[in-house]
């Protein structure tokens, strides 16, 4: 018997605890997100107008209003069994990067104490030399600094053993160049909000205080069963396949587009969907691509910065999860030879907000 047959006889149902009793999306969308609803509760009235002014027009707060900001952050986070933080960025890897520091101090009598300042919540310095933008610097000269992103919310992530808080943040080198993929959307919505006012008050709207941009990005992704995955070298070392025989069925009936939705896959879009909620990503659209095993997940169009960072969130969910029900998720744009080649489809579409 070949090992492909072999493998193919072993491949079953996974067993999966049922649930019997389903919460509503409402009660727990959000929950381990520190928005602005969380906030409002836990914050002084002045901090969080202040907190919202920087949001909308640039007006920094100042270090007694962010120490309060990080020590809310890090109670919140503490009572969701939060034990360290990291600031969360998105480096030129086309991955996303952090480094974890405990929530610990100590105070000179063997002891510790939880603390979380203003200064550490608003900066942090990571390395910068390891990254692809590092290797044009010496190394001495290749510092990095992520500073906090307060336009998107920190969040808690989740593992069997523990969980941290998670601080979006941007990535910029000791002489202020980005080093990341979020600074230069910031820098492009904050061009497009000032040429938009511009445009919009000459035809008369100056009552027109802010203009953004929204996203809904379509992340499509190929499943295929671990055991298949771990048949093929060229799978596991570039996520792709490079050679062998294209597959005897393809995608040429289209039957497969918005097909029913086998059991399998199902429950693992299912758990996807509720890691998504839990912080805060608005996924509503699943079905099946048209190629054999590919399938697309869409959100509801946030403001682009956000969208960006949910999507990068979701891809992080959905091989993790698959990796649960024995499955692999593939993210290559192609990943299976002789199929259609995956989307990570930005929709756009600007907005305006009117000043009160």
């Amino acid at each position: 018997m070949s090992i492909r047959m072999d493998v193919t006889q072993k491949i079953g149902s996974i067993p999966l605890c049922k649930h019997d009793n389903f919460a509503k999306v409402s009660s727990y969308y959000g929950s381990n997100t520190f928005n602005e609803l969380t906030m409002k509760k836990v914050l002084s009235e002045k901090t969080f107008n202040a907190f919202k002014k920087w949001q909308d027009e640039g007006a920094v707060i100042s270090g007694k209003q962010a120490d309060e900001i990080a020590n809310a952050m890090k109670e919140w986070a503490m009572e969701k069994g939060a034990t360290a933080y990291t600031h969360w960025f998105q480096p030129m890897t086309g991955l996303t990067a952090e480094k974890h520091d405990g929530f610990i101090s100590v105070n000179g009598k063997d002891q510790v104490l939880e603390k979380f300042s203003g200064s550490k919540l608003i900066q942090g310095e990571p390395d910068a030399s390891s990254f692809p933008s590092g290797g044009i610097r010496a190394t001495f000269e290749a510092r990095g600094y992520t500073a906090w992103d307060p336009s998107s919310p920190a969040f808690i992530a989740e593992v069997e053993l523990g969980k941290t808080l998670c601080i979006p943040s941007i990535f910029v080198s000791y002489t202020g160049e980005a080093l990341d993929k979020k600074l230069p959307l910031l820098r492009s919505d904050a061009a497009i909000n000032k040429a938009a006012l511009e445009l919009i008050k000459l035809f008369g709207h100056s009552e027109v205080k802010n203009v953004y941009s929204t996203c809904g990005p379509e992340q499509e992704y190929f499943l295929i069963d671990e055991r298949y995955y771990k048949l093929r070298t060229d799978l596991q070392l570039t996520g792709r396949t490079l050679f062998g025989t294209s597959s005897s069925k393809g995608q040429q009936l289209e039957d497969q587009y918005f097909g029913s939705i086998k059991e399998r896959i199902l429950n693992y879009m299912n758990e996807v969907a509720e890691e998504a909620y839990k912080i805060g990503i608005p996924v509503t659209t699943r079905h099946n691509e048209v190629a054999p095993h590919q399938y697309e997940f869409a959100p509801i169009f946030e403001k682009s910065n956000i969208a960006a960072d949910h999507n990068q969130m979701l891809m992080d969910i959905m091989k993790k999860v698959a990796h649960r029900h024995q499955l692999v998720c593939l993210l290559h744009e192609k990943a299976l030879r002789g199929h259609q080649r995956q989307r990570q489809a930005p929709q756009l579409v600007s907005c305006r907000r009117q000043g009160k």
